[in-house]
């Protein structure tokens, strides 16, 4: 896979299904970036991982843009296959592994609603950034689930000085699919 090429990994719950909110919007974002030319790197998996494949395949080949859907799976017992909407695909046995190839390709990196899994991703990302292993990507919380979080983390970690205040620049706060939209213009025009 070429890195000319810009990409937004979106990370979420498998747990969601068609006909949830979430999983619309989920859609709807990477529709808009399948507009734009911009690749979508998922686990590969159901529900939110779905719903950012089949958004960004539903237009890639729409409007011939180019951009292509890529899923990083894991073997595990509750998800046997990969979506059906993936131009690329890669399978790991560890998670460390497929973590390591979500930081390599991305450029921003949107977290979406979900549970341990979607949360290890998160601080992961987190993570890496702050030790700068890899370069300050935009960190992108989708959702109302993460603004508690992101609270206490202020309230707690943050006042006791176990993290910097400059380790929340790149962690954004998005209430909508705009606003993510908006962070990762932003960042495409190098702002």
């Amino acid at each position: 896979m070429d890195k000319k090429d810009f990409r937004v990994a979106i990370f979420g719950s498998a747990r969601i299904k068609r006909n949830d909110v979430i999983y619309k919007d989920v859609y709807e974002l990477a529709r808009f970036l399948g507009n734009m030319g911009v690749d979508v790197i998922t686990g590969g998996g159901p529900g939110l991982m779905d719903a950012a494949n089949s958004g960004l395949m539903s237009e890639a080949k729409k409007s011939n843009t180019g951009a292509r859907s890529i899923g990083l799976g894991i073997k595990l017992p509750k998800e046997k296959e990969f979506n059906k909407h993936i131009d690329i695909k890669k399978e790991y046995q560890k998670f460390s592994g497929r973590l390591d190839e979500f930081m390599s390709l991305s450029d921003i990196v949107i977290v979406a609603p979900g549970g341990i899994g979607t949360m290890l991703e998160f601080l992961y990302t987190w993570q890496l950034v702050q030790v700068r292993h890899i370069k300050k990507i935009p960190i992108i919380l989708l959702g109302e689930q993460w603004s508690s979080l992101i609270k206490w983390i202020r309230q707690n970690p943050l006042k006791k000085k176990y993290l910097d205040k400059e380790d929340l620049d790149n962690v954004y706060l998005a209430k909508d699919i705009e606003d993510c939209l908006k962070i990762i213009e932003e960042t495409r025009r190098g702002g």
